[in-house]
């Protein structure tokens, strides 16, 4: 996506499956382009995604991105920011 935008995985399946969290927050970052972020929210029965998600991006997009742990939605779920760098060095 050429544009800053959210994917919700916080809810349904996704509260059972965190491989499948895992992902489709991988997907949703692939799809965004250089210079823009996606905001992914996370369901809170997994608690905070530094416990498990932050890691499984770094893993696999390495210095292309930078994450940034926004908040938690009054829901219960978590949002974490990650943009896609314009270069990495």
């Amino acid at each position: 996506m050429g544009k800053n935008w959210s994917i919700t995985l916080e809810h349904g399946e996704y509260e059972e499956d965190m491989e499948l969290l895992v992902k489709d927050a991988i997907n949703a970052v692939e799809q965004t382009k250089k210079g823009y972020y996606v905001n992914v929210v996370t369901p809170a029965v997994f608690d905070h995604p530094e416990s498990y998600l932050t890691e499984a991006l770094i893993l696999y997009f390495g210095s292309s991105i930078q994450i940034n742990y926004i908040d938690q939605c009054g829901c219960g779920g978590h949002v974490l920011r990650v943009w896609k760098k314009e270069s990495s060095i």
